[in-house]
């Protein structure tokens, strides 16, 4: 299993601010249809969803997986890889730093099935895609901006 965290400032200089709860909404509409938010997604369909939870199917990367979708309402939102070749969760985190700066953490915890747990080649494989979870929490926080500007939430 490899774990990787990361954490990034929600507003940027020249960029609309963003409040918790406008990200919250925005983490809320990607849990339910990912397509716009995540650039390497082909599909996302909702199996059933209820009170604080979902099931999705997506694929991406031309890989089929199911996720259990977790929400903490204006904390966070968990999704576990329940079947499908790769493992584990992938949170999505609002947190607030020293000086009340919003941050959207993202933390992957995954394995590869039919690699050593840990091992050089499931760390070369997770190493390899750091770079496009960074990418998606960028793109996230850009859709997010853009949610704003069309529906003013």
């Amino acid at each position: 299993m490899v774990e990787v965290s990361r954490s990034f400032p929600v507003n940027e200089p020249g960029e609309p601010v963003l409040r918790r709860a406008e990200v919250w909404h925005g983490l809320e509409l990607k849990a339910r249809n990912a397509l716009p938010f995540v650039k390497r997604m082909q599909k996302c369909d909702v199996l059933e969803e209820h009170g604080g939870w979902l099931v999705r199917d997506i694929e991406i990367r031309d890989e089929q997986h199911r996720e259990r979708v977790t929400f903490t309402p204006q904390e966070q939102v968990r999704f576990e890889r329940v079947e499908g070749p790769t493992t584990g969760y992938i949170l999505n985190e609002i947190e607030t730093d020293d000086a009340g700066e919003l941050h959207l953490r993202f933390t992957f915890r995954l394995s590869r099935k039919g690699m050593e747990p840990g091992g050089p080649e499931e760390v070369a494989y997770f190493a390899q895609m750091e770079d496009q979870y960074a990418d998606a929490v960028r793109t996230t926080l850009a859709q997010i901006r853009q949610v704003k500007q069309e529906q003013a939430i």
